[in-house]
């Protein structure tokens, strides 16, 4: 039978994620482990479970296509993307973070979102971004960047952008600052919906990262 394939994403995730796969019984070979290994499909200690590692964003498209059929992704990209192919059952509790609206501190000092009616952004997030000030009655004008999004208000490509925010760190660095969160996010175990009823293994799987996220908590 072909093997479950799972994808789990590259950066700051993966490291809480980890845990969470061993406590469901997913431990990957020890090549996943080599930083200079450029490969990305790894087979795990259950020969009927594959893993592969791929951008954030692309965890979605790879699920929701059904090229694998679990994943793990932070509720940003599931709310940027909205596949309708996709089900997200559990709540990991990792990958805390905010996706906020951020302007350098210059502006900011004399400035108040509440009046504001037209608004351009940097952002990787245009649509959750869009339907975010559409809410409230405002015109957002995206600017599509994929990283470096600090840049954008300095070299006057936007003057604010919305960006995830942990520690706030990296927007200080670059002279800006947090005026507004949009929302609140952590990372979800997502499954494609026909393989949830065709794959007979992917129930039990996600069964059995229900009782991890237990475990953790109570650890």
């Amino acid at each position: 039978m072909t093997p479950i394939v799972f994808a789990v994403p590259k950066g700051r995730i993966l490291g809480e994620a980890l845990p969470l796969l061993a406590r469901a019984g997913i431990v990957p070979e020890p090549a996943f482990s080599d930083e200079s290994s450029r490969a990305l499909r790894f087979a795990t200690q259950d020969p009927d479970i594959e893993l592969i590692r791929v951008r954030a964003f692309d965890v979605a498209t790879f699920v929701a296509h059904g090229a694998a059929q679990l994943g793990i992704v932070g509720s940003d990209v599931l709310a940027e993307f909205d596949y309708s192919e996709l089900y997200a059952p559990v709540d990991l509790d990792i990958g805390h973070c905010r996706l906020s609206v951020a302007e350098p501190a210059r502006l900011a000092g004399q400035d108040d979102p509440r009046g504001w009616s037209h608004v351009r952004v940097a952002t990787k997030y245009p649509h959750v971004t869009a339907a975010h000030f559409a809410r409230r009655g405002v015109q957002a004008e995206c600017v599509k960047l994929n990283g470096a999004m600090e840049l954008a208000p300095t070299l006057g490509l936007a003057p604010r952008i919305v960006d995830l925010v942990s520690s706030g760190r990296t927007l200080k660095e670059n002279g800006l600052v947090e005026v507004e969160r949009i929302m609140d996010i952590s990372a979800r175990l997502v499954v494609n919906r026909a393989a949830m009823k065709t794959r007979a293994r992917v129930v039990p799987l996600v069964e059995a990262f229900r009782r991890a996220v237990v475990g953790a908590a109570a650890a």
